[in-house]
């Protein structure tokens, strides 16, 4: 009999994926054993006979590991957390609600945000429209994230924030001779962890300042190409300047990159009165048809010269003519596109376009003649949309509004330098719209979600958020801690709580999600996920450390009902049922507890009991057609046997 499918237990592992897309494609470059032969790698991506040894590459002090580290498969879990949860109507859950008792489907995650978006891989893999994040900015002010990917699991969890007292992130000094490749080696695993989310027509936006957007720029075209560059979008976020400095700063920037060439991006909504004209098919705005760069002409866009005629016996009331592409009966002018100087230019558009728009009641091309005699052919735009500039000077990105918006939840004493609204709002309505998803994984004062919600109400979308903030201890001097916040999660928490309650009292009859449900990062429920090496012993000691923790590990497989639904949550995310999951008994079974788990378009049966009895053993035979899951401490080898039987490949074990 073959072995039975073990359930995951782990998030994916990234490396074995990546070599395995690898082997699927070039089957070639693999040896006997299944190993990668780096030789072969090379002579494919090679022109000449052995590889080239200089190149432009971007390399820094430990990229090399902070990229594996980006891969490997996290251990943890997350964790329901019913007390800091709301329903989407802003009601509380109560203590002891589980996941499934919250019907928000908006996400606070609290722990370290690598960690956190290699769990949510399984879920929401390439599921994500949007991506906008404001990495800490490296001034030597700001925090990094102190990953050392040397040290012993239980000191990195300790700093990265999955125990429960929080964790400080300090700065990177300039004397340390590595504030970049620190700062590097903190982004640029995240950035690989986060494009594995990202839907093919997905957007990451990323606020930056002067200190690391070059290098944000070059690693960023590492990670999801060049060629997906769209925009370096500058916004004046300070009217009046950092005046200290020897040029007042006015500006940052978000950098902007499609996942692939299928991205969509959409345009701004044209402020009311931006079509002046109007007629009896409505308003509209009037651009010259001649195309103003002064570099083309006949010679060398001679598709675009070509003569169009005005009728100029048929005004209508606004004294338009009508106009074609061959010339008409009648009174008629030839209008070539030349400049004032009477030099050569090209349309904006071809013969066929003209074409197709000179017809019809409300034709869009028509001719008008000026005061000195001349003519002008003009397209009629009704277009009510605009795209966006890459220079953002609006008063509603400015910081300072940010603060102010705070304010009015009473929370501006807490925070420093919040993101405005209004950028957030421009963000969303660039890149999403229906139920997409929206990621923040630097989550600060919560900005993001309160954009959304607000993005939701005012367009009619159901724009689902999802936050990730690591719980960074506020500083004991400090507003928010006097203010009873003793980490940053716990106010982007109440930010949002509170922007929903706005939202609400200000729009009683609405119906958008103001929800969220808290997750916090923590330890595995599995006893095998939770070995640490020790670092004053040798790989070889560890090593058996690690064979005697498995075997005891094996024989732990006990689950404790106070530990059943953690449990559930940790088996979900780690095998795709996600984290908006239902549990449904199965009545027709009665000497277990048995459930349909049900997420993500898909579903199995679950029964997490210890001992399986033989009735349970026949009822299921009955379900032969789906997949079952049951722990492994309940099969002996008859009902092992049985089962397997009955489900084969459908039976999984935990």
């Amino acid at each position: 009999m073959t072995d039975i499918n073990k359930i995951a237990i782990t998030s994916p592992d990234g490396r074995q994926e990546r070599l395995g897309k690898l082997r699927e494609l070039f089957p070639d470059l693999f040896d006997g054993e299944g190993q990668l032969n780096v030789k072969a790698l090379k002579a494919l991506v090679s022109d000449e006979d052995s590889a080239v040894a200089e190149r432009f590459t971007f390399e820094w002090a430990g990229k090399q590991k902070s990229k594996r580290f980006a891969f490997t498969p996290s251990k943890a879990t997350l964790q329901f957390d019913p007390e800091r949860s709301l329903n989407r109507d802003g009601s509380p859950n109560k203590i002891g609600d589980t996941p499934e008792n919250n019907n928000s489907e908006n996400l606070i995650i609290e722990g370290d945000n690598l960690e956190v978006l290699k769990l949510l891989q399984a879920t929401y893999f390439e599921q994500v429209k949007c991506i906008y994040i404001d990495p800490p900015y490296n001034t030597g002010n700001d925090f990094i994230y102190p990953d050392d990917f040397s040290e012993s699991k239980s000191s990195y969890w300790e700093k990265n924030g999955s125990k429960k007292n929080g964790v400080k992130l300090v700065a990177v000094p300039e004397s340390s001779g590595r504030k970049h490749s620190n700062w590097l080696n903190m982004i640029y695993p995240r950035l690989l962890a986060s494009r594995q989310l990202l839907s093919d027509d997905g957007l990451i936006l990323v606020s930056i300042d002067d200190n690391e957007v070059a290098n944000l720029r070059r690693v960023m075209d590492e990670v999801f190409g060049a060629t997906n560059f769209l925009a370096q979008i500058t916004v004046q976020s300070n009217k009046r300047g950092q005046t200290y400095k020897d040029i007042a700063k006015t500006h940052e920037y978000i950098v902007v990159y499609a996942k692939s060439d299928d991205f969509e991006i959409f345009e701004f909504q044209k402020a009311e009165g931006s079509l002046p004209f109007k007629d009896e098919k409505g308003n509209y705005d009037l651009w010259e048809l001649r195309n103003r760069n002064p570099k083309f002409n006949s010679a060398n866009r001679p598709n675009l010269f070509f003569p169009i005629w005005v009728s100029i016996t048929e005004k209508d009331k606004d004294g338009f003519c009508r106009v074609s592409i061959e010339k008409p009966v009648g009174d008629c002018v030839e209008i070539l596109p030349l400049n004032s100087d009477g030099n050569e230019s090209v349309w904006r558009w071809g013969r066929n376009k003209v074409k197709d728009n000179i017809g019809g009641d409300f034709p869009t091309v028509v001719a008008r003649q000026k005061k000195d005699g001349n003519w002008n052919i003009y397209q009629k735009s009704r277009r009510d949309t605009t795209k966006a500039k890459s220079i953002w000077y609006e008063t509603d990105v400015i910081s300072e509004k940010g603060t102010v918006e705070l304010g009015k939840l009473e929370l501006a004493e807490y925070f420093e330098h919040p993101k405005p609204l209004g950028l957030l709002q421009r963000v969303l309505n660039l890149t999403c719209e229906g139920n997409d998803i929206f990621l923040d994984f630097f989550a600060g004062s919560g900005t993001s979600a309160h954009g959304a919600f607000l993005h939701n109400q005012i367009e009619n979308h159901n724009v689902r958020s999802i936050l990730v903030q690591v719980p960074e201890l506020t500083e004991k001097e400090s507003n928010a801690f006097k203010g009873g916040y003793e980490m940053i999660s716990d106010l982007t928490i109440e930010r949002v709580k509170r922007a929903g309650a706005k939202i609400r009292k200000e729009h009683p009859k609405t119906t958008i999600d103001t929800g969220f449900r808290v997750f916090k990062l923590t330890d595995s429920s599995f006893h095998e996920n939770l070995f640490s090496p020790d670092p004053t012993k040798s790989e070889e000691e560890n090593m058996n450390a690690l064979k005697a923790h498995l075997a005891e590990a094996a024989q732990m497989r006990l689950f404790n009902e106070d530990e059943f639904s953690n449990i559930v949550t940790e088996i979900s995310l780690k095998n795709g049922f996600g984290l908006f999951y239902k549990l449904e008994p199965v009545n027709e079974i009665s000497k277990n507890k048995v459930y349909r788990l049900i997420g993500n378009d898909k579903s199995s049966l679950l029964c997490l009991d210890n001992e399986l009895d033989n009735e349970t053993i026949e009822g299921l035979k009955g379900f032969k057609d789906e997949q079952l899951i049951v722990s492994k401490s309940a099969l002996d080898t008859t009902k092992k046997f049985s089962l397997k039987m009955e489900f084969k490949n459908n039976l999984w074990v935990v």
